[in-house]
């Protein structure tokens, strides 16, 4: 197929240097923060009109709603250049009621839209690993799936209403906050105890408390290492999603408010930018005792 792809950041990159490898052919918008395996990978055209013109799939992975928005209606966006028949799939993970009213406005240009956030992190990108949840008409999604299959391996058509992607990666960001919470709180303790986390780690990944979470990212909490898979800043902002939804729909998400408040914290520290895992040194301030020595 021929693709926009338009968001070849951290997640982006290796997602479309995997549908490259596949044999599509990929194009981009021209950005100066594009790396040089990208640019040797896709036809760099001028902006998003240009790209969606040239294209019969449209794939954004962005950071958030605005950019989205702006990426799909602003100038030189998106919509200047859809064809009828053209197919945009919203990757980036974004406010579930904006992502209804986006899919209308593509809808009334005689296009589909799907919305389909994704889980996995980098690891999941480059390796073609991501979880990938999907909201919107069937049809819309066989057209998609193989293109999500070179992308992910747990592929889940949620709904066939749009924004019941959206709805299911919010839900996802709330279970990891809470996992990476607890990992981070049971090492503290453990550390301050004077146990060794290490140790504590690898004992309890034989039992019922293992996870994915213990295995990956109380890993980094232990050898300190916090550049990001997944930034800080951007979990955020999936639990202010949360949060925000959460309020309207008259439902208490206590626990998700606190890690959110965790994140502030590591934010008044500088730490927009770590991996989401260093949560960890927000409890370790607030217990004056870390889980290891930073290097």
């Amino acid at each position: 197929m021929k693709i926009a792809f338009i968001g070849a950041g951290i997640m982006g990159r290796p997602m479309l240097l995997n549908l490259k490898k596949a044999g599509h052919d990929i194009i981009v918008p021209e950005r100066t923060s594009l790396k040089d395996d990208v640019r040797a990978a896709a036809t760099v055209v001028a902006d998003a009109t240009a790209a969606a013109a040239a294209a019969e799939v449209v794939i954004l992975m962005l950071p958030d709603t605005p950019d989205v928005e702006a990426v799909l209606f602003g100038a030189g966006g998106v919509a200047e250049g859809l064809k009828p028949g053209s197919l945009v799939i919203d990757m980036s993970s974004i406010s579930p009621t904006a992502t209804v009213g986006f899919a209308k406005r593509i809808n009334d240009k005689g296009c589909e839209y799907l919305d389909a956030p994704v889980s996995g992190g980098e690891v999941g990108a480059t390796n073609a690993t991501l979880t990938i949840m999907v909201g919107g008409p069937a049809a819309a999604f066989e057209r998609a799936r193989p293109l999500f299959e070179v992308m992910g391996k747990n592929i889940t058509l949620v709904g066939e209403t749009n924004g019941a992607g959206q709805v299911c990666k919010v839900a996802n960001q709330i279970i990891v906050a809470l996992n990476i919470e607890a990992a981070a709180e049971a090492l503290v303790f453990a550390a301050k105890a004077g146990a060794d986390p290490a140790k504590v780690r690898q004992a309890l990944l034989g039992g019922f408390a293992s996870s994915r979470i213990l295995e990956v990212h109380a890993e980094r909490m232990i050898k300190r290492t916090f550049n990001p898979g997944f930034r800080i800043g951007l979990h955020q902002k999936d639990l202010a999603l949360a949060l925000g939804a959460a309020r309207d729909l008259g439902v208490a998400l206590p626990n998700t408010a606190n890690a959110q408040q965790l994140f502030s914290a590591c934010v008044a520290q500088g730490g927009k930018d770590w991996d989401h895992s260093a949560m960890v040194k927000a409890l370790e301030a607030l217990a004056a005792s870390k889980v290891a020595p930073d290097a």
